[in-house]
């Protein structure tokens, strides 16, 4: 009988020492879940802000972009090809280049080229006042406050 006390006793023992084991791994787990939630919050909100700070970068470089593609390329053409009226088909103002393009050709026609002078001298004051305009002036002017004439 004391053989099979001894060996009750030894496993009782090793019964409480799984149980302060299993208990132990159970805290150590809880304190590993605690820190992996924090981390996660915190990878969770230095992306949330990484993904904010991307999307107002890239709509800023996207309203530079155009704005800007726009003024150079209406600038340069106004002063290339101003009494075309080139320039205000690209600011979107198809009225207004259709009368650059009738004068032109009317003036021109009835005053043997003398009538594409005036018009070219626009396109010429159009395309300096475009190219010397900030980007959001000029943005701001002739993209959303649609400005079709100096």
């Amino acid at each position: 009988m004391s053989d099979e006390k001894n060996l009750s006793d030894d496993l009782n023992d090793m019964l409480g020492d799984a149980k302060e084991g299993a208990k132990k791994a159970a805290d150590k787990a809880e304190e590993f879940a605690e820190e992996a939630k924090e981390k996660a919050k915190e990878t969770f909100e230095d992306v949330k802000e990484s993904a904010s700070e991307f999307a107002e970068g890239a709509k800023e470089t996207f309203d530079n972009v155009t704005g800007e593609n726009k003024k150079v390329l209406a600038g340069v053409l106004a002063i290339i090809l101003g009494p075309l009226g080139i320039h205000k088909f690209i600011l979107g103002y198809n009225k207004e280049g259709i009368i650059m393009l009738v004068v032109t050709f009317i003036l021109g026609f009835i005053t043997c080229g003398l009538g594409a002078g005036l018009t070219g001298l626009i396109g010429l004051i159009e395309g300096i006042i475009y190219l010397t305009k900030s980007d959001e002036e000029f943005y701001n002017t002739y993209q959303v406050g649609q400005k079709p004439w100096f």
